[in-house]
C-alpha cells in the first residue's frame, strides 16, 4: 500500500511544479523528495512525472494517483479533526446531505434549529439526488441525508439504513391562464393528456408519472427533459408544458403559476431520513429536529 507521508509527497509536488519546492515545503532535503518519488514511481508500477527544463509535471498515472491521493488525505484529515473535537468534548463536522426540493424549507428548517441546540456542530450541506447521496453515505462521505422515493423508487445501499419521515404529496403546475387552474377541484390526469410534461427522468425506467399516465390510459404525448426547478417553473409560466411538483417545493413556486391537487391517490411519494448503521450523536440530533420540523 502507498505511505501516507508519499502521498503527501506526491501532492506537494505537484502543486509546486518543482521537487525543490516541494522539499523546502515539507522541510526535506532535495535528494530526499527525490529518492522517495523514485520509491513512489517503483511502487506505482511507473513514472508519475513528466521531467521538464524546469520542473515537473503529473502524466497520465500521475494524475489518476493525486486524484485519489486528495481523496485519502481528505478522510485522513477529516478523521484527525474529528476525532481531536471529540476528544476536547465539542461537536465536531456534519456532513449532511439532501434532495433539491427538501432544501426550500424543510432541511433549513432542521438546520436552524439544530444551530440552536448544539451551536458547537459546524455543518457542511450538499445537495444532490437520491441516488447520489445513498452511496456518499456508503462511502462514508455523509453523515445524514433527506433522500425520497421519486421518481425510481428509493434505492438500497449497504450499511445504511432508512426512516421514513412523511408522504409528499405530488401536485401539478398549471400556467394561471389553463382553463384547469380555476377548477377548484382535483385534476384527473386524463384532463391533461393533450399536454407536453416537464420532467427530469422519464422513458429509461418506471417513474411514477408514466405508471399514473398508464392508469389514466394515457401515454404523454411530449416530454420535455429539464432537470432544475428553475427551469420547469419557467417553461409552464410560458405555456410550454405542465409539470409535477412536490408539495414541499410549494413555498418556491412563482406567482405566475397555479398548484393543483391531483385525484389520484397514488401521486405522493415518502421523504426518508438516512443514516449510516453507527451514526454520530450530532447526526441523530438532526434526525430527531428532522422530525420536529416536519
Amino acid at each position: 500500500m502507498f505511505e501516507t507521508d508519499a502521498l503527501r509527497l506526491l501532492v506537494a509536488v505537484a502543486e509546486t511544479g518543482s521537487f525543490t519546492k516541494a522539499a523546502v515545503r515539507l522541510n526535506y532535503t532535495q535528494s530526499a523528495v527525490s529518492r522517495r518519488i523514485a520509491a513512489l514511481e517503483q511502487q506505482a508500477g511507473g513514472p508519475l512525472f513528466e521531467r521538464l527544463p524546469r520542473g515537473v509535471r503529473l502524466n497520465p498515472a500521475g494524475r489518476t494517483l493525486h486524484r485519489h491521493a486528495l481523496d485519502v488525505l481528505e478522510r485522513l484529515a477529516r478523521a484527525e479533526r474529528e476525532l481531536a473535537v471529540l476528544h476536547a468534548g465539542h461537536g465536531g463536522l456534519l456532513h449532511v446531505g439532501a434532495f433539491g426540493t427538501a432544501n426550500v424549507s424543510l432541511m433549513p428548517a432542521a438546520l436552524r434549529a439544530l444551530q440552536e441546540v448544539r451551536p458547537e456542530v459546524e455543518v457542511i450541506a450538499v445537495e444532490g439526488p437520491t441516488d447520489t447521496l445513498m452511496r456518499r453515505l456508503a462511502d462514508g462521505t455523509l453523515d445524514l441525508a433527506v433522500v425520497s422515493d421519486y421518481p425510481y423508487g428509493l434505492p438500497s445501499a449497504d450499511g445504511v439504513t432508512t426512516t421514513e419521515l412523511f408522504e409528499d404529496e405530488l401536485l401539478v403546475a398549471l400556467p394561471r391562464e389553463h382553463p384547469l387552474a380555476g377548477s377548484g377541484g382535483p385534476v384527473d390526469l386524463c384532463e391533461l393528456r393533450d399536454e407536453a410534461w416537464l420532467q427530469n427522468a422519464y422513458g429509461d425506467r418506471p417513474t411514477m408519472l408514466a405508471d399514473a399516465c398508464a392508469r389514466a390510459g394515457f401515454t404523454p404525448r411530449k416530454v420535455i427533459r429539464i432537470a432544475e426547478w428553475t427551469g420547469k417553473f419557467g417553461y409552464v409560466a410560458a405555456g410550454l408544458g405542465v409539470a409535477m411538483v412536490p408539495s414541499l417545493a410549494a413555498r418556491a413556486v412563482p406567482d405566475e403559476l397555479v398548484l393543483c391537487r391531483l385525484a389520484d391517490p397514488a401521486l405522493r411519494r415518502t421523504v426518508h431520513v438516512a443514516l449510516p448503521t453507527t451514526p454520530l450523536p450530532a447526526a441523530l440530533t438532526l434526525r430527531d429536529l428532522l422530525r420536529a420540523t416536519v
